[in-house]
């Protein structure tokens, strides 16, 4: 008799990640303690930083690239003055500086990273070079020329000044930003060298540091309903797209993989939305003359037990 390979459960966990723990050790304790089929995460964290991990499990994993393309926030703290080869303090230092910026300076430079900019990751980094990534290379002492790619960056602000060598800020960004990338090029701008020191992500999308689960609650619960009661539905990973509802006929035509009939809503033609058939989500699609043209179809929830 084959093994069983874990539960058929759908939902999000949301984990206030503990520093020193990979995201991929999160999400693994996460489909251990929920004895999981499937689970994954939208939008890595280093193993140092804090705060929000959205992981997905089974269904919930088809709705995770619209929660990495969601904008999310940081909370970090740059220490100036010292430049390390991770941009972060991990890693050794190789330059420094004894030169501090005023308040004005540091505010006034920040102006520069903010809108669409360009952004070099870090040398360590999970970015593939030539099919190989780029940490991997820097642990073998490799410098890489690494592309620049654009970030979306709607707000970084500082919020408070310790000390002349750390200076507090928030950033809301969009997806694939790097904040060790930011503290590094905002020590360069000012002519003193950085770092981060402490980084937290306070929120992505629609889920919220402070609603997430700690990782000691997890092994506490784990294996229990109350675990389980702690997942939040597929369809919250969906919050940024229109809900469409579909008749009975229109679900089982999105179920098959076919365009099915939808009841006209906000959804405008050619908009990315998602239908709905009696609460479930059904599929997510393109809307175009009332129907959803699926791009991603939902397994539905197996029927209830008969009554009779």
């Amino acid at each position: 008799m084959a093994r069983k390979k874990g539960r058929d459960i759908s939902g999000w966990l949301i984990v206030d990640k503990p520093a020193g723990m990979t995201s991929t050790s999160v999400v693994n304790k996460v489909r251990w303690a929920l004895d999981a089929k499937k689970a994954g995460h939208a939008g890595t964290l280093d193993p140092e930083a804090t705060g929000v991990l959205a992981v997905a499990l089974g269904e919930a994993t088809k709705t995770v690239p619209y929660i990495t393309d969601a904008l999310k926030a940081y909370r970090f703290t740059v220490r100036l003055g010292q430049a390390t080869n991770t941009d972060d303090a991990e890693g050794e230092v190789i330059a420094s500086s004894d030169m501090r910026p005023s308040d004005d300076e540091i505010k006034e430079a920040l102006h520069a990273f903010v809108g669409e900019i360009q952004q070099v990751p870090p040398q360590f980094s999970a970015v593939k070079i030539d099919g190989e990534r780029a940490y991997k290379r820097a642990r073998d002492g490799e410098t890489m020329e690494i592309a620049a790619r654009p970030l979306w960056v709607e707000e970084l602000v500082m919020t408070g000044r310790p000390d002349a060598d750390h200076v507090e800020l928030e950033m809301t960004c969009g997806k694939g930003g790097y904040v060790r990338s930011i503290a590094r090029d905002l020590g360069a701008k000012l002519g003193c060298h950085g770092h981060v020191l402490r980084l937290r992500r306070i929120w992505s999308g629609p889920f919220d540091a402070e609603d997430g689960i700690g990782i000691d609650e997890i092994d506490a619960l784990a294996k229990t309903p109350a675990l389980d009661e702690r997942l939040l539905p597929l369809e919250v990973g969906l919050a940024e797209l229109p809900e469409l509802k579909c008749t009975a006929e229109g679900a089982a035509r999105l179920r098959n993989g076919n365009p099915g009939m939808v009841i006209p809503g906000e959804a405008e033609y050619g908009d990315e939305a998602w239908a709905s058939f009696e609460g479930q989500p059904v599929a997510v699609g393109v809307f175009k003359a009332g129907e959803l043209h699926p791009t991603r179809v939902f397994v539905s929830p197996p029927p209830a037990p008969s009554q009779t």
